[in-house]
């Protein structure tokens, strides 16, 4: 009865932060739930489901409270962020299974794409410009590594670019209408030339102890990694926070959320107590100092 009582609740305050989202501005994309446009744009029609949420999956920790997030935030959004059911394994862009199924707790219902492009950095930005996707279209847009500024409003207006040695050049293409399938098509751009360097220059440096969702765990360069911090839960009596985080890896593969430690029964929820030096994920380690936050709304 405990258990029932307790995904209740979840779902109960997952449909409490769907309600509390507005509808996207644009409602570009269909099928939409009825009377406002769809938040996730991509999910076919009915494939939302308030019990296959970030926030009904995972419950906060014993005496842990969610941490307050802004209507219409980035971080509200991403607490009703859509994943697949209990027990779906991580697949790489090809179908095939990634090679550790021990590091993730749930898998995102977000395609990879069919090229080897979805990887860290590229799911950080993925998310991100999903968000604002359904937000308005024209808030998209994302640097590259050399530090050019692409916005979709311009690329669906039919002006793009093309990269021909280490330069990045103007170039014409064909007037295109803001669909979704657009967008995917200017994504997989963004992602073929950007990466953790040119993301770490797009977020402000945060301290651990004010990680709030919608913030990222990165080290930018090569090699490099970027984490994304979906949700944040906070015990009121120490203000210690708990996180959950979520990953692409190489290959690019679906976005997963992380286990707190790779071993079986290892729980979602990551301790980021800024007292310690590093923040240890089942494939990389960050330090205390790496985190960053998006400035934009």
């Amino acid at each position: 009865m405990k258990a029932i009582a307790v995904l209740v609740s979840a779902v109960l305050e997952t449909a409490a932060v769907f309600a509390r989202l507005p509808p996207a501005s644009s409602c570009l994309a269909s099928p939409r739930p009825p009377g406002r446009c769809s938040t996730y744009t991509w999910l076919p029609a009915g494939r939302y489901r308030l019990s296959q949420t970030l926030a009904a999956r995972f419950p906060v920790p014993t005496g842990y409270q969610r941490q307050p997030v802004a209507v219409g935030s980035f971080g509200a959004w991403l607490r009703a962020l859509p994943l697949l059911p209990a027990g779906t394994p991580v697949r790489l862009h090809n179908g095939q299974l990634k090679h550790r199924q021990d590091v993730h707790t749930a898998v995102v219902d977000l395609d990879v794409g069919a090229r080897d492009l979805q990887q860290c950095a590229d799911a950080v930005i993925r998310l991100r410009a999903e968000y604002l996707f359904s937000q308005q279209p024209n808030l998209v847009h994302f640097h590259l590594t050399s530090g050019h500024d692409i916005r979709f409003q311009d690329w669906y207006a039919g002006r793009g670019f093309q990269v021909v040695g280490n330069e990045v050049l103007a170039a014409t293409k064909p007037v295109e209408q803001p669909t979704h399938a657009v967008f995917r098509r200017y994504l997989d751009q963004i992602f073929s030339y950007a990466g953790t360097l040119s993301l770490s220059r797009e977020l402000r440096p945060t301290p651990l102890a004010e990680v709030q969702p919608g913030d990222v765990l990165i080290r930018g360069g090569s090699p490099g990694h970027a984490v994304l911090v979906l949700d944040v839960a906070t015990q009121p009596a120490t203000g210690r926070r708990m996180a959950l985080l979520a990953q692409s890896y190489m290959p690019a593969q679906q976005v997963h959320v992380l286990k707190a430690a790779p071993r079986p029964g290892a729980g979602a929820w990551f301790l980021l107590d800024p007292a310690q030096e590093y923040i240890y994920t089942p494939e990389w380690t960050f330090h205390r100092t790496e985190l960053g936050r998006f400035t934009e709304r």
